[in-house]
């Protein structure tokens, strides 16, 4: 297979927002710094502001967010970039950006603005001639629901092709996610466990321990179901229960992703239990009425061979116990319980995959020291400090540019995973209240009734043993 071909600029829509002074100017910084960005850097806003105020900003942004500027770095980013303000729904704007491109005939544009304003510009891209031989990357979320997702697909085709639509979800750019889908199917002693016949549950976490942080008007917009659990975590979920691709191909992985997402039936009312968190109301920008959930836990069933009869239990919350995004593959217990334990718990596997150090871990059970065979449990923790990783930008706009798109949703998967919640999006009853600091609703205790032990509550890695 010959290699796609490299992207010969990168143009960015909104520029002066706030996802690119928290995030791509320090992804850019880290890519001119290995080497691996010496094209035309474009930056396209609406402010009025000279080439000499967003080299300010984006110095600005390495301060606050960058870890400080890189002097050879910096100065290199400031000779690639260039600046095109105005109103996207001018025509002569995209005139503009075609004049800043120069010789460029293959630009990544890449859209960091509100998801209305895709059909705009996607439309003058198209119009004025520079989405010709170009790709695009669009931001989540994508679409509020499967009618508005397949829309926004069918936008996109009318300029570009499906293989030229990099769809981002930035939580795939990380090294401990991408270390997930690795460990999977680089050890064959779990792969061969990872099944209905070894495997009583699986439980994905993602606890955040703050809340909406003045960002209200949005939450209310979105949802924890919206926010996380539509893309992050059933993405998660995908790499954990695919079965291995075919070859180590961009196609064959996402074609396993594609399958079993469509292998998930449509959550009913019956298997979510939403929450919000006592004072989220009182945040700037939200109704005094408001029934968003800040918390939403789900069983999915997966019709597979492989896990046909294991319930994989979902939750993700904020203000909640911890921030942690851990995954727990409980086994089943032995057959016959030889030692009198039957209350004891089962060995697992956890996997952490962030905030901070990865943690892979198995539990087990030993015999303590003495003549009673009586047993307690330990766990055997692996542990990978990430740090001089990629930033997770950095990735996703250097893979977007060489035309790899492992980290990115196809239009078959983001229409599975719309599928799957589709039902439940604007459910009318209000969510559960939770306390801040806790694990969200005891209502969400329905959905692990059959599970021994129940929800499994992570905690910060260093506060476990490691035997």
């Amino acid at each position: 297979m010959s290699a796609a071909p490299q992207s010969d600029a990168l143009v960015f829509f909104g520029a002066t927002g706030d996802l690119a002074f928290k995030q791509i100017f320090p992804a850019l910084q880290a890519l001119v710094k290995r080497g691996a960005l010496n094209v035309p850097v474009v930056g396209v806003a609406k402010r009025p502001w000279s080439l000499d105020q967003l080299r300010a900003h984006a110095r600005q942004s390495l301060e606050q967010h960058g870890g400080g500027v890189d002097r050879g770095a910096f100065d290199k980013l400031g000779s690639l970039l260039h600046y095109v303000s105005g109103d996207y729904a001018d025509p002569t704007i995209y005139d503009r950006l075609r004049r800043e491109l120069g010789g460029a005939k293959r630009p990544l544009h890449y859209l960091a603005i509100p998801p209305s304003a895709f059909p705009t510009v996607v439309d003058g891209l198209g119009r004025s001639g520079c989405g010709a031989q170009a790709r695009v990357a669009v931001e989540k979320p994508f679409g509020r629901n499967l009618a508005s997702a397949r829309e926004l697909n069918g936008l996109l085709h009318q300029v570009f092709p499906e293989s030229s639509i990099f769809r981002i979800d930035h939580y795939l750019g990380r090294e401990p996610v991408q270390n997930l889908l690795y460990f999977r199917f680089a050890n064959s002693s779990f792969e061969a466990v990872l099944n209905r016949e070894h495997v009583d549950n699986v439980q994905i976490t993602m606890a955040e321990d703050v809340g909406v942080r003045g960002r209200g008007g949005f939450y209310e917009e979105t949802g924890a179901i919206r926010d996380v659990l539509q893309n992050h975590l059933l993405q998660l979920f995908a790499m954990m229960a695919m079965d291995p691709p075919s070859a180590n191909d961009v196609e064959a992985t996402r074609d396993e992703k594609a399958r079993i997402l469509r292998a998930v039936s449509p959550l009913a009312a019956e298997d979510i239990v939403r929450g919000q968190f006592r004072g989220y109301r009182d945040e700037p920008g939200v109704a005094r009425d408001s029934r968003v959930e800040t918390y939403a836990a789900v069983k999915l069933r997966v019709d597979t061979w492989r896990w046909a009869g294991v319930p994989f239990l979902i939750r993700a919350g904020k203000s909640m116990a911890v921030h942690a995004v851990e995954i727990r593959v409980d086994f089943k217990r032995p057959p016959r319980d030889l030692f009198g334990e039957q209350a004891a718990v089962a060995d697992y596997l956890r996997v952490r995959v962030g905030p901070g150090v990865t943690v892979l871990a198995r539990g087990l059970r030993v015999k303590r020291p003495g003549e009673q065979m009586v047993g307690h449990e330990i766990e055997q923790v692996a542990c990978q400090n990430p740090a001089g990783d990629m930033l997770p930008y950095e990735r996703l706009l250097g893979d977007a540019m060489h035309g790899n798109a492992s980290l990115f949703g196809r239009e078959d998967a983001i229409d599975a995973q719309w599928r799957i919640v589709e039902p439940v999006l604007d459910l009318p009853a209000a969510p559960f209240p939770y306390e801040p600091g806790t694990w969200g609703p005891a209502e969400a205790e329905r959905l692990v009734a059959a599970v021994p032990g129940g929800w499994h509550k992570p905690v910060d890695p260093n506060e476990r043993s490691t035997s």
